[in-house]
């Protein structure tokens, strides 16, 4: 009888002993670099990125990663030589990390701490605001990452023997679901 109770209990309870934290999961994404020159401005656009959440105990650490070759600028040219600058061949991914209270989901605008690893660096930025804009169990997020150049240690290309200018703004624009 109590080995009947007892395999009963692990067979209802399993499912809530082994359940799965809860995860999100990025479909969509749009990354924008902007650099700036005193001839000209330039925008690269990755939509590349893949992602994860995984919340437990009233937390979320995200990971994201953007192959630095998918940039596209326009200017095949142009790409190469950022791929240069950025030590792309030997540092391939960009990767940033953060951990959110779960709460955070259910807020317009978030700010977050990020740690981003690029070019054989790593910077922090803090307190970063993203808008959110809830759709169903779908959430889309949007903000401004204020990168520079000097931040991962990276010399300023120049054109005509001057320097592009130090801030890279970086635009997010990411859809996630859970």
């Amino acid at each position: 009888m109590n080995k009947r109770i007892l395999a009963t209990f692990l067979i209802l309870a399993a499912p809530m002993l082994f359940a799965a934290d809860n995860q999100w999961i990025l479909d969509q994404s749009t990354l924008t670099y902007h650099v700036s020159h005193s001839l000209h401005q330039v925008d690269g656009v990755s939509h590349a990125a893949r992602g994860k959440g995984v919340c437990h105990a009233g937390q979320c650490d995200f990971l994201i990663a953007v192959p630095v070759k998918s940039f596209d600028s326009g200017d095949s040219n142009r790409d190469l030589h950022m791929l240069q600058v950025t030590r792309g061949a030997q540092f391939p991914i960009i990767t940033v990390r953060t951990r959110l209270p779960e709460s955070a989901s259910a807020s317009a605008t978030i700010l977050a701490d990020l740690e981003i690893q690029f070019a054989g660096q790593t910077a922090q930025y803090k307190q970063v605001a993203f808008q959110l804009v809830t759709q169903g169990n779908q959430i889309r997020i949007s903000g401004v990452i204020p990168a520079t150049l000097s931040d991962f240690k990276m010399e300023r290309p120049t054109l005509l023997t001057m320097p592009v200018k130090n801030e890279i703004p970086i635009r997010v624009e990411m859809t996630w679901h859970q």
